[in-house]
């Protein structure tokens, strides 16, 4: 049994690439061109298998620059740093191909009732959970930006392109949603380069790109990383091909103070971090952005509703894995005779 595993960085989650040792058709490479860059605040791994694609690598990078370019906010002089510094003055005139993300986040603000909240930025910025600069802020700092967070005060002009925050003091932070949407960009430019086996890893948001090229139509195996262990640990697998799986959690980017973890993750009705017995939850999905705006929606939303707000979805064919503190995972009803446990793992299914 041949495995090769893969560390997710932002996330730790984990992909297994694995299968019995058959020969790979000639169009595949038994070792894969793989490139590495730090980009937008993670490490990103694109990996190929296609023979003669290496060039695509290029390709799929530039796409990464371009999109971190206009939507990274510590970058300054990207597009969300231009529509935050007029917020409450002027509208911003926005990139064309820019603003279907605005829209993008716009829609899932609204479906999940501001669960995710393309605004928290007045909130994040406090914090800086993940820079240099984190800290906890003091109640009467969140009181004040509390007022500034509401998706519902963001005005898109789609004819004009352009994007407003009517009051000033507003921020947008696409932190929940950008690597998604890259993702799938990136996976157009591959596919337009001919490639047809890939994994595309953008520090916690996965691609997997058609069948793992141990053998035709052989699914690639995704492990769930455990959130109390070592990198590469898994809880369990699914089998997937041609998805999207990205996982929000509660162990990689976060802040100790006087004894206390904050994590990254905000809840945009109080201003502080979450602490609701949720470990992680991974979205498996068609498309990335989708999955990095529902992983912070579910989130937000606690085990039961968030699982409720999941399986309301199994017809755009979107599922989702809970885990807790309590070592109890937790599936989407499409899901359930999919996922693996791993015996040795110490975790169980979660009933209610």
């Amino acid at each position: 049994m041949r495995k090769i595993f893969i560390g997710l960085i932002a996330f730790m989650g984990l992909l297994t690439l694995s299968g019995c040792q058959k020969k790979t058709q000639a169009t595949y490479l038994k070792t894969p061109y793989t490139r590495n860059e730090f980009v937008m605040g993670t490490t990103c791994t694109l990996t190929i298998y296609d023979k003669g694609k290496k060039s695509a690598l290029k390709d799929g990078f530039a796409m990464i620059h371009h999109v971190d370019a206009e939507a990274t906010l510590t970058r300054g002089g990207s597009v969300l740093d231009k529509i935050n510094a007029n917020a409450g003055i002027k509208p911003v005139k926005v990139p064309k191909d820019f603003m279907p993300l605005l829209e993008k986040a716009y829609y899932f603000s609204k479906n999940s009732n501001g669960s995710f909240d393309m605004a928290i930025g007045a909130v994040t910025n406090l914090w800086q959970i993940g820079l240099p600069g984190a800290r906890v802020p003091a109640q009467s700092e969140i009181t004040q930006a509390l007022p500034l967070v509401n998706w519902r005060d963001v005005k898109l002009d789609t004819k004009n392109n352009t994007a407003y925050l009517t009051k000033k003091g507003m921020r947008l932070d696409f932190g929940g949603i950008a690597k998604g949407w890259v993702a799938d960009k990136v996976r157009e430019v591959l596919r337009k380069d001919g490639v047809t086996a890939a994994i595309i890893d953008l520090g916690g948001n996965v691609v997997v790109m058609g069948h793992s090229p141990l053998g035709a139509k052989r699914d690639w195996h995704v492990g769930i990383q455990d959130p109390t262990a070592a990198r590469g640990t898994a809880v369990g697998t699914i089998p997937e091909s041609n998805e999207s799986i990205v996982t929000a959690g509660t162990y990689e980017q976060y802040l100790i103070s006087h004894g206390h973890k904050y994590i990254y993750l905000f809840d945009p009705k109080t201003g502080y971090p979450y602490d609701n017995n949720l470990a992680s939850v991974t979205i498996v999905s068609k498309n990335s952005v989708d999955g990095d705006a529902l992983s912070n929606a579910a989130f937000d939303k606690g085990l039961k509703d968030g699982l409720q707000y999941m399986n309301a979805k199994n017809s755009q064919h979107i599922q989702a894995i809970f885990i807790t503190n309590d070592k109890k995972i937790y599936l989407t009803n499409g899901l359930k005779k999919q996922f693996k446990f791993d015996a040795d793992s110490g975790y169980h299914k979660g009933n209610f």
